[in-house]
Parts: C-alpha cells; sequence; structure tokens
C-alpha cells in the first residue's frame, strides 16, 4: 500500500514538473519582465534599479 501512495506521489509530482517546464504558460510575460542591462526581475512598472534601461519590449 505504501508502495503505491509512494508511486503516485512520484507520478503526479512528475506530471507538475513537465508543467512546470512548458514555456508557452507565461514564459514571454516573464523574460519581458527582466532588465536588459543585469538581467534581474523587475517588480512593478518603474525602472530597474540598476538603471540601465526600461522593458525589453
Amino acid at each position: 500500500m505504501i508502495f503505491k501512495i509512494v508511486t503516485l506521489f512520484l507520478i503526479f509530482m512528475g506530471v507538475l514538473a513537465m508543467f512546470g517546464k512548458m514555456h508557452w504558460l507565461g514564459g514571454k510575460r516573464l523574460k519581458n519582465a527582466k532588465c536588459r542591462g543585469c538581467g534581474r526581475y523587475r517588480i512593478g512598472r518603474g525602472p530597474c534599479a540598476c538603471g540601465a534601461g526600461g522593458r525589453s519590449s
């Protein structure tokens, strides 16, 4: 019984990992949220703290 539970849990985690790797679920939005200069993620609409520029549209 424990073996079945562990096996199902591992299968479920594998399916979640596959969905997490898909880039069509929001990858473009995340790529556009990075600073072009330093590569850090920016939160909000203002410029990056490094001063390198705005969003890459």
